[in-house]
């Protein structure tokens, strides 16, 4: 995020940790603003949209280290689609069944999701204990670098609540665009 007071690593001049506090409010702030503002965005070329996106998240990227915040981490749970959980209980040594019982629940739209946030997996550092099993909704997170991003607008705008660096690619976007 921008104008960021944090104190930050001497060598990469990156925030030694994000500030979750200050991107809530500014990004509650900036809610419907920004609702708005990405339901505009579904009547766009979507190639054209697709190359501000993609161009936006590998400038945002550069500058923002997922590591000094793991908001997504803390507070959403991915969807586990049952080759997620087969990958991860392999790597945890733990029968399918027995992670889904010690770990997920079946949520609302009958999709199986974490029992707990912040994620169980999650440690103190903000890395991830299972990484190279993780789900593909975590693979893939913030989705801001996929094809026909038209789509996924109103994805776009709950993951502005939930991450610093979606919601600085939203605030570039609207720069850009206008």
């Amino acid at each position: 995020m921008d104008d960021n007071e944090n104190l930050t690593n001497p060598v990469s001049k990156l925030p030694l940790a994000m500030d979750l506090e200050r991107f809530r409010e500014k990004s509650t702030n900036r809610a419907k603003e920004n609702k708005k503002f990405l339901s505009t965005l579904k009547k766009k070329n979507p190639r054209k949209l697709d190359e501000e996106f993609h161009q936006v998240h590998k400038d945002v990227f550069k500058e923002i280290d997922c590591l000094t915040c793991a908001n997504c981490c803390k507070t959403t749970s991915p969807i586990f689609y049952q080759v997620d959980i087969e990958r991860i209980s392999k790597a945890l040594r733990l029968k399918p069944g027995d992670f889904i019982e010690q770990y997920l629940h079946v949520d609302e739209d009958k999709d199986y999701v974490l029992k707990t946030s912040p994620c169980p997996f999650l440690d103190g550092d903000n890395y991830c204990k299972v990484y190279e099993s993780r789900p593909k909704a975590c693979r893939e997170y913030p989705h801001t670098d996929r094809k026909k991003m038209v789509q996924i607008m109103d994805l776009t705008y709950k993951n502005t609540l939930v991450c610093p660096a979606v919601f600085e690619m939203v605030e570039r976007i609207k720069k850009l665009i206008g």
